[in-house]
Order: C-alpha cells, then structure tokens, then sequence
C-alpha cells in the first residue's frame, strides 16, 4: 500500500504533520518515507508489509 501527499501549495506545517501521523496510524511493519526537494516536503509514501505465519507442522 502507498500513499502521496497530496498537493503541498498553501499547506502549513500543521497539515503536513497531521499527514505523517495518518501515514503512521495503524502501521504495524513497514515505512513511511517523506522525499524532501529544496527544504519542501514533497512527497509522503507509506509501505506496509503483512507477515505470515507459517502453518505449524505436526510430527506423528
């Protein structure tokens, strides 16, 4: 799964704060990767990762 930030014209801080915690919310392995162009933050990216649990094997 992955998400960008949408447009940062106009946006302050605060909002651009508020996107990095929905990115992080409910994240329970993976990455969220914030791109950063001249001092701007440009792009906000969540990877998250699901983990299997193997199929336990039974010995006779």
């Amino acid at each position: 799964m992955s998400a960008t930030l949408r447009s940062l014209d106009g946006q302050d801080e605060a909002t651009i704060l508020r996107e990095i915690q929905s990115a992080l919310r409910g994240l329970r392995f993976g990455a969220v990767e914030i791109t950063v162009h001249n001092g701007q933050v440009v792009q906000i990216e969540r990877k998250e990762k699901f983990r299997l649990q193997q199929p336990s094997v039974k010995q006779a």
